[in-house]
This record gives structure tokens, C-alpha cells and sequence, in this order.
């Protein structure tokens, strides 16, 4: 490993950072000039943005000949999402989650990834697989859509379109050059971040999904590190959780999909993915269902579980990268103790906030988050 190696996947994290940021900034603005709500432009535009990073690099890896960082990279991804993410995001401020997302598009998160966990279980993505997979992305952007415009109301145009059209009409050509400068500024750091990744897993004799799972996956959920604790600063609940739900989403259904559908023989899956990694992903996003019906938000204590197992999962990758002697001793004791027993708690939790809930409603009205909205708390 030279120092030209470790530039090339810092040159490669930078512009994959500076074009999410292009991208993002334009879409979000385009995407508010056209009326959408906060939690739509969390779920897509924001959503689908701060994750094509994760598609550029998936497609750079199949085409070069290293499926394991594309694979290793997306659910390395969605574990981070969750578990890194969330609980950075909940330990600035408490998210108040709306009904829409615990109802529709966190139920989808989790049996999209018990799906890719079925569709694995033969070692392999192919080309079926991610025509399946991409298919659904389609579906879910349809009933997303169409459940938008039945909730919304039609707004009038803004300020500016009213009173300074040419402005603007300006300001949209700029949020669409954006868009436009973001994409390839980030296909080309993904090229060099997964060439000097790459470069490293050789080196330092480890595997492409390890490094897919860890490094690639570290650099590649940046924008939505920076975005969601942002929005968390800035009060934009929705836009925070509905940034990671999001994010899960499209990279299953998308990076994978297309990756798995593009590359000649498919995308292989090691027996530690089907082992550890893939059922580790469909428990953490199991995990946001009871999290987020407690009383419709995420708690800072909440939050600090969520780090805390990323930090116990990024523990367990670096044993089994040098193949420490404590290996079986650290998962026997993540998967049959620590993470049952968690998802044991929050269910409790859960049960007892429904109950609350049911023995305080009068009349038997709906049972969202007290003081809920469709577009999240204030």
C-alpha cells in the first residue's frame, strides 16, 4: 500500500462528498419548487441522491471484476443507515417520526430486506434477481407518488415565481445544473475510491467484502451522514429518518438490482454474507418498526443503542478481518444474546405504548403517534 493509494480513495471520498452535495442541494430545491412534502423528498429526491454514491460504486465494482466491495458496500450501507445514522441523528435531538413512514415505507424496508436475504440464500445475485428487485423499485416510487397526491393539497406558487418569474426561472436552471454537475463528479470518485480500495484489500490481504462492508461502505453513506444530522440540526424530522429509510430502499432495490442485472455472472455471495451480514441487515431493519411506534419517535437513549451496536457490528468485521481468537466467542454473543434481547425490549416497549395509547383514546379513534401528522411533528 503506497501513499498514491491512500490519496486516490481520499481524492475518490472527496468528490463522491462534494458531488452528493451538488446533487442533493439541486434536487431537494427542485423538488420543493414543485410542491412535494418533506417526508417525499426525504423518501426520493434526498433519499435516492446521498445514495447514488453507493451506485456508482456498485456498478465500478461489477464491471471491474470486484462484485465483493459491491455487495459488502450496500449492506454495510444499510446497517450503517440505521444503526450509525439514526443514532447520531436521535443523540442531537429526539426524531419525531410521521405516521406515514412507520405505517408504509418502514414495513416495505423490512421485507425488501428479508427478500434479498431469501434471494442470497443460493449464493448469488443474478440477472432474474435484479430484474425483480429494480421491478419493485418502480412499484414503490408509483405507490409513493400516488399516495402524495392523494394527501396533498395544491399549492399556490411561491413568492418568488409570483412576483419575479425570470429569477426563478434562473434559480431552477441552477438547481438543475447542479443535478446535472453531481452525477459525474461522483461516478468519478467512485472509480477511485473502489480502485484504491481495491489496492488496500490486496495489500493488506482481506477480502473485498470486508472492505466493501467497512471503508467503501464508511465513504459512501457520508452524504447521508451529513444530511441527516444537518436536517436533525435544522428541525427537518422527516427529512432525517426518511432520508435513511430511503437510502435502504433504493440501495436494495436499485444499486443491487441494477448491479446484480448488469454484471455478466451475476453478484456472488460469500457463506459469511449468508451467515452474519445479511441477517444482521433484516435485524436491524426489523428494528426501526418497534423503535419508531413508541410513542412515534426515536429517543436520544434510542439513538445511543442504535451507535452503540454499530459500534459492536464495526468490532465483529475487524476480528473477523484479522481472525481473532475471540471471533465465535464476539457473534454467539451478538447473534443469540444481545440482539434478541434488544429487540425483545422494544417489543415489550411497543406493546406497552399501544396499550397506553389504547387505554387513553376515547372513542377508539386511530392509533398514530399522539400529536402525529402526515408530515411529521412540530
Amino acid at each position: 500500500m503506497t501513499v498514491a493509494t491512500i490519496l486516490l480513495c481520499a481524492g475518490g471520498l472527496a468528490l463522491l462528498i462534494v458531488g452528493a452535495e451538488l446533487l442533493v442541494r439541486g434536487a431537494s430545491r427542485l423538488a420543493t419548487r414543485l410542491g412535494m412534502s418533506q417526508l417525499v423528498i426525504g423518501l426520493t429526491v434526498v433519499a435516492f441522491g446521498t445514495s447514488a454514491p453507493e451506485l456508482a460504486v456498485a456498478l465500478k465494482g461489477t464491471v471491474s471484476d470486484h462484485s465483493g466491495i459491491a455487495l459488502g458496500n450496500i449492506v454495510g450501507s444499510n446497517i450503517l443507515n440505521v444503526l450509525m445514522i439514526l443514532g447520531l441523528s436521535a443523540l442531537i435531538a429526539p426524531l419525531f417520526v410521521s405516521r406515514a413512514l412507520v405505517r408504509r415505507d418502514v414495513p416495505v424496508m423490512i421485507g425488501v430486506s428479508g427478500i434479498v436475504l431469501v434471494l442470497g440464500l443460493d449464493h448469488r445475485f443474478g440477472r432474474l434477481d435484479g430484474l425483480l428487485l429494480f421491478g419493485g423499485l418502480f412499484v414503490y416510487l408509483v405507490l409513493t407518488i400516488r399516495h402524495e397526491k392523494r394527501r396533498t393539497v395544491p399549492r399556490e406558487p411561491n413568492d418568488e415565481a409570483r412576483t419575479n418569474p425570470k429569477r426563478s426561472m434562473r434559480g431552477g436552471l441552477l438547481d438543475l445544473a447542479f443535478v446535472l454537475l453531481g452525477v459525474p463528479v461522483m461516478v468519478l470518485g467512485a472509480q477511485w475510491l473502489v480502485d484504491g480500495a481495491a489496492s488496500i484489500a490486496k495489500a493488506a490481504g482481506l477480502s473485498d467484502l470486508v472492505i466493501g462492508l467497512t471503508l467503501v461502505a464508511l465513504g459512501t453513506s457520508m452524504p447521508e451522514v451529513v444530511t441527516s444530522v444537518t436536517a436533525s440540526l435544522r428541525g427537518q424530522r422527516d427529512i432525517a429518518a426518511g432520508n435513511v429509510i430511503g437510502s435502504n430502499l433504493f440501495n436494495l432495490l436499485c444499486v443491487l438490482g441494477l448491479a446484480s442485472f448488469l454484471s455478466p455472472g451475476g453478484i456472488d455471495v460469500s457463506a459469511a454474507a449468508i451467515r452474519f451480514d445479511l441477517p444482521i441487515m433484516v435485524v436491524v431493519a426489523f428494528t426501526c418498526l418497534p423503535m419508531f411506534f413508541t410513542g412515534g419517535r426515536i429517543s436520544r437513549t434510542e439513538g445511543g443503542i442504535l451507535f452503540l451496536y454499530y459500534l459492536a457490528y464495526a468490532g465483529y468485521l475487524v476480528l473477523a478481518a484479522t481472525e481473532h481468537d475471540h471471533l465465535p466467542r464476539f457473534s454467539a454473543v451478538m447473534l443469540y444474546f444481545a440482539i434478541p434481547l434488544t429487540l425483545l425490549t422494544l417489543l415489550i416497549v411497543a406493546a406497552g405504548e399501544f396499550g397506553r395509547r389504547r387505554r387513553a383514546r376515547p372513542g377508539g379513534s386511530d392509533g398514530g403517534p399522539p400529536g402525529d401528522r402526515e408530515g411529521g411533528r412540530s
